[in-house]
Protein backbone atom coordinates (compact mmCIF):
# COMPACT_ATOMS: atom_id res chain seq x y z
CA UNK A 1 0.00 0.00 0.00
CA UNK A 2 1.18 3.71 -0.35
CA UNK A 3 2.37 5.03 2.73
CA UNK A 4 -0.29 7.28 4.59
CA UNK A 5 0.82 11.06 4.08
CA UNK A 6 1.62 13.07 7.01
CA UNK A 7 -0.88 14.33 9.01
CA UNK A 8 -1.00 18.63 8.79
CA UNK A 9 -2.91 19.11 12.12
CA UNK A 10 -3.26 17.76 15.36
CA UNK A 11 -6.99 17.49 14.62
CA UNK A 12 -6.14 15.26 11.62
CA UNK A 13 -3.84 13.33 13.54
CA UNK A 14 -6.47 12.73 16.61
CA UNK A 15 -9.50 11.84 13.40
CA UNK A 16 -6.91 9.14 12.54
CA UNK A 17 -6.08 8.05 16.25
CA UNK A 18 -10.41 7.60 16.42
CA UNK A 19 -10.17 5.53 13.04
CA UNK A 20 -8.28 2.76 14.55
CA UNK A 21 -10.29 2.67 17.67
CA UNK A 22 -11.13 -0.66 18.50
CA UNK A 23 -9.48 -2.25 15.92
CA UNK A 24 -7.08 -5.25 16.50
CA UNK A 25 -3.38 -5.14 15.42
CA UNK A 26 -4.11 -8.44 12.71
CA UNK A 27 -6.84 -6.11 11.21
CA UNK A 28 -4.92 -3.15 11.07
CA UNK A 29 -1.92 -5.04 9.64
CA UNK A 30 -4.10 -6.87 7.27
CA UNK A 31 -5.31 -3.20 6.28
CA UNK A 32 -1.83 -1.59 5.85
CA UNK A 33 -0.05 -5.12 4.38
CA UNK A 34 1.98 -5.39 7.14
CA UNK A 35 3.29 -8.41 7.98
CA UNK A 36 2.88 -9.83 11.15
CA UNK A 37 5.38 -11.65 13.46
CA UNK A 38 4.75 -14.88 15.29
CA UNK A 39 5.60 -12.81 18.73
CA UNK A 40 7.59 -9.83 19.86
CA UNK A 41 10.87 -11.61 21.07
CA UNK A 42 13.08 -10.67 17.76
CA UNK A 43 10.78 -7.92 16.58
CA UNK A 44 10.20 -5.90 19.84
CA UNK A 45 9.72 -2.51 17.64
CA UNK A 46 6.82 -3.71 15.64
CA UNK A 47 3.72 -2.68 16.89
CA UNK A 48 5.26 1.18 17.02
CA UNK A 49 6.36 0.93 13.76
CA UNK A 50 3.15 -0.67 12.62
CA UNK A 51 0.80 2.13 14.26
CA UNK A 52 3.54 4.42 12.87
CA UNK A 53 2.97 3.85 9.52
CA UNK A 54 -1.28 3.43 10.11
CA UNK A 55 -0.93 7.09 11.21
CA UNK A 56 1.84 8.76 9.20
CA UNK A 57 4.29 9.57 11.68
CA UNK A 58 7.59 10.68 9.61
CA UNK A 59 10.61 10.75 12.08
CA UNK A 60 11.86 7.18 12.25
CA UNK A 61 14.65 6.91 14.83
CA UNK A 62 15.69 10.83 14.35
CA UNK A 63 15.77 12.64 17.93
CA UNK A 64 12.99 14.48 17.29
CA UNK A 65 8.73 14.43 17.70
CA UNK A 66 7.46 11.07 15.61
CA UNK A 67 5.12 13.51 14.10
CA UNK A 68 7.71 16.71 13.49
CA UNK A 69 5.73 19.02 11.52
CA UNK A 70 3.18 19.36 14.09
CA UNK A 71 5.74 18.62 17.08
CA UNK A 72 3.75 15.82 18.65
CA UNK A 73 5.39 11.94 20.09
CA UNK A 74 3.29 8.71 20.04
CA UNK A 75 3.80 6.38 22.63
CA UNK A 76 2.44 3.06 22.09
CA UNK A 77 1.09 1.62 25.76
CA UNK A 78 0.22 -2.23 26.57
CA UNK A 79 -2.11 -2.20 29.21
CA UNK A 80 -4.01 -4.99 30.93
CA UNK A 81 -7.51 -5.73 31.27
CA UNK A 82 -8.10 -3.41 34.49
CA UNK A 83 -5.82 -0.46 32.52
CA UNK A 84 -2.56 -0.87 34.02
CA UNK A 85 0.40 -0.24 32.37
CA UNK A 86 2.15 -3.36 31.49
CA UNK A 87 5.93 -2.46 31.13
CA UNK A 88 8.00 1.02 31.10
CA UNK A 89 7.89 3.28 28.79
CA UNK A 90 10.92 4.09 26.58
CA UNK A 91 11.88 7.91 25.51
CA UNK A 92 15.17 8.31 24.30
CA UNK A 93 19.00 7.29 24.01
CA UNK A 94 21.29 8.79 26.94
CA UNK A 95 24.13 10.95 26.34
CA UNK A 96 26.87 9.35 28.00
CA UNK A 97 29.81 12.12 26.73
CA UNK A 98 29.74 15.52 25.84
CA UNK A 99 27.52 16.67 28.51
CA UNK A 100 29.13 20.09 29.00
CA UNK A 101 26.09 22.79 29.24
CA UNK A 102 23.59 20.18 28.38
CA UNK A 103 20.41 21.43 29.72
CA UNK A 104 17.04 19.92 30.57
CA UNK A 105 15.50 22.57 28.44
CA UNK A 106 17.85 21.18 25.72
CA UNK A 107 17.34 17.41 26.28
CA UNK A 108 16.42 15.13 23.79
CA UNK A 109 13.61 13.99 27.12
CA UNK A 110 11.93 17.29 27.29
CA UNK A 111 11.59 17.65 23.75
CA UNK A 112 10.01 14.06 22.95
CA UNK A 113 7.79 14.33 26.00
CA UNK A 114 6.58 18.04 25.48
CA UNK A 115 3.34 16.85 23.22
CA UNK A 116 2.55 12.79 23.71
CA UNK A 117 0.05 10.84 21.59
CA UNK A 118 -0.81 8.11 24.36
CA UNK A 119 -2.34 4.98 22.13
CA UNK A 120 -3.49 2.35 25.11
CA UNK A 121 -3.14 -1.40 23.40
CA UNK A 122 -4.66 -4.47 25.50
CA UNK A 123 -1.55 -6.44 25.59
CA UNK A 124 -2.12 -9.04 28.41
CA UNK A 125 0.89 -11.61 27.73
CA UNK A 126 -2.22 -14.21 26.91
CA UNK A 127 -3.86 -12.35 24.35
CA UNK A 128 -2.05 -13.42 20.63
CA UNK A 129 -0.40 -10.60 19.09
CA UNK A 130 -2.52 -9.87 15.99
CA UNK A 131 -5.74 -10.19 18.70
CA UNK A 132 -4.12 -7.80 20.97
CA UNK A 133 -7.02 -4.14 20.66
CA UNK A 134 -6.08 -0.91 19.79
CA UNK A 135 -7.83 1.29 22.46
CA UNK A 136 -8.62 5.37 22.04
CA UNK A 137 -6.09 7.19 22.03
CA UNK A 138 -4.70 10.61 24.09
CA UNK A 139 -2.69 13.64 23.88
CA UNK A 140 -0.57 14.56 27.25
CA UNK A 141 1.39 17.31 28.09
CA UNK A 142 3.41 17.40 31.10
CA UNK A 143 1.66 19.97 33.53
CA UNK A 144 4.18 21.69 35.88
CA UNK A 145 4.35 19.20 38.51
CA UNK A 146 5.33 16.11 36.19
CA UNK A 147 7.69 18.35 34.47
CA UNK A 148 9.37 18.96 37.59
CA UNK A 149 9.59 15.68 38.73
CA UNK A 150 10.84 14.79 35.28
CA UNK A 151 13.15 17.05 35.10
CA UNK A 152 14.72 16.42 38.69
CA UNK A 153 15.89 12.76 37.77
CA UNK A 154 17.11 13.65 34.31
CA UNK A 155 19.07 15.84 36.07
CA UNK A 156 20.40 13.86 38.97
CA UNK A 157 21.11 11.04 36.63
CA UNK A 158 22.87 13.11 34.15
CA UNK A 159 25.24 14.47 36.98
CA UNK A 160 26.45 10.57 37.72
CA UNK A 161 26.81 10.03 34.10
CA UNK A 162 28.93 13.97 33.52
CA UNK A 163 31.36 12.99 36.96
CA UNK A 164 31.96 9.56 36.04
CA UNK A 165 29.01 7.27 38.00
CA UNK A 166 27.30 5.76 35.47
CA UNK A 167 27.77 2.02 36.73
CA UNK A 168 26.48 3.52 39.83
CA UNK A 169 22.28 3.82 37.84
CA UNK A 170 20.41 1.43 38.22
CA UNK A 171 16.70 1.49 37.48
CA UNK A 172 16.31 2.08 41.23
CA UNK A 173 17.17 5.58 40.49
CA UNK A 174 14.41 7.86 39.33
CA UNK A 175 10.99 8.75 40.97
CA UNK A 176 9.37 8.83 37.79
CA UNK A 177 12.12 7.81 34.90
CA UNK A 178 14.75 5.71 35.76
CA UNK A 179 17.93 4.93 33.28
CA UNK A 180 18.51 1.25 31.75
CA UNK A 181 20.73 -0.46 29.64
CA UNK A 182 19.35 -0.42 25.78
CA UNK A 183 21.35 -2.48 23.57
CA UNK A 184 20.92 -5.63 21.17
CA UNK A 185 23.70 -7.66 23.37
CA UNK A 186 26.18 -7.55 25.62
CA UNK A 187 28.94 -6.52 23.08
CA UNK A 188 27.16 -3.55 21.62
CA UNK A 189 29.55 -0.85 24.22
CA UNK A 190 29.91 2.55 23.16
CA UNK A 191 32.02 5.79 25.11
CA UNK A 192 31.21 6.81 28.41
CA UNK A 193 32.40 9.00 30.79
CA UNK A 194 34.66 7.21 33.62
CA UNK A 195 36.09 7.69 36.85
CA UNK A 196 39.15 10.11 36.84
CA UNK A 197 37.24 12.16 33.33
CA UNK A 198 38.76 9.01 31.25
CA UNK A 199 36.45 7.49 28.20
CA UNK A 200 35.55 4.13 29.64
CA UNK A 201 33.43 1.57 27.53
CA UNK A 202 30.19 0.54 28.66
CA UNK A 203 26.24 -0.20 27.39
CA UNK A 204 24.19 2.10 25.58
CA UNK A 205 21.46 3.48 28.27
CA UNK A 206 17.77 4.76 27.66
CA UNK A 207 15.52 6.88 29.38
CA UNK A 208 11.99 4.82 30.46
CA UNK A 209 9.37 6.14 32.31
CA UNK A 210 8.52 3.95 35.31
CA UNK A 211 4.95 2.45 35.07
CA UNK A 212 3.85 4.44 38.40
CA UNK A 213 4.19 7.64 36.01
CA UNK A 214 2.15 6.31 32.85
CA UNK A 215 -0.24 4.89 35.36
CA UNK A 216 -0.89 8.31 36.68
CA UNK A 217 -1.36 9.81 33.21
CA UNK A 218 -3.93 7.31 32.42
CA UNK A 219 -5.58 8.15 35.76
CA UNK A 220 -5.54 12.07 34.86
CA UNK A 221 -7.35 11.22 31.50
CA UNK A 222 -9.50 8.09 32.13
CA UNK A 223 -10.34 9.04 36.14
CA UNK A 224 -9.46 5.46 36.90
Amino acid sequence: MPPVTPPRSVGELMQRVENIAGLTLGELAQQRSFKTPQDLLKEKGWVGQLIEAALGATAGSKPVPDFEHIGVELKTLPISYQGKPLETTYVSVVPLTQLTGLTWEASSVKKKLAHVLWLPILAEREIPLIDRVIGHGFLWRPDAHQEQLLRRDWEEQIELIATGHVEQISGHLGEVMQIRPKAANAKALTDAIGPNGKIVQTLPRGFYLKINFTQSILAQEFGA
